[in-house]
């Protein structure tokens, strides 16, 4: 059976094992946010997000608490009204239960991986 590769020969079925660059598993869409999940389990998930300037996430609220990091541009992150700007190399955690919302200040790459308990 072949095993399938992304264009940067990244193995797409596994990444298991592998050294990759995590802002190279996701790329923009213009005007779009970009999901893409890299484990999915009982006890929690890892996924990563791109956002397009001016793109977003709406307030709401999750039950556990979630850790943003930011792999590359900007963001403003509102958790509970207290508005944080965000940048490459800098990371958040978001309450469980707090209402808060994204905002891309530029294009930005995300990981969040959110525990579940």
């Amino acid at each position: 059976m072949a095993v399938e590769h992304d264009k940067k020969g990244i193995d797409v079925k596994r990444l298991e094992a592998q050294a990759v660059r995590l802002k190279d598993l996701i790329d923009y869409q213009g005007e779009a946010v970009v999901s893409r999940t890299i484990i999915d389990k009982k006890a929690g998930t890892v996924t990563l997000f791109s956002f397009d300037e001016g793109q977003g996430l709406s307030e709401h609220t999750a039950p556990f608490d979630a850790l943003v990091h930011i792999l590359e541009g900007e963001a403003e992150i509102t958790i509970s009204g207290k508005s944080l700007r965000v940048r490459e190399g800098e990371m958040v955690i978001m309450p469980a239960n707090q209402p808060h919302a994204l905002r891309a200040l530029s294009k930005f790459k995300m990981l969040l991986i959110m525990i579940r308990s």
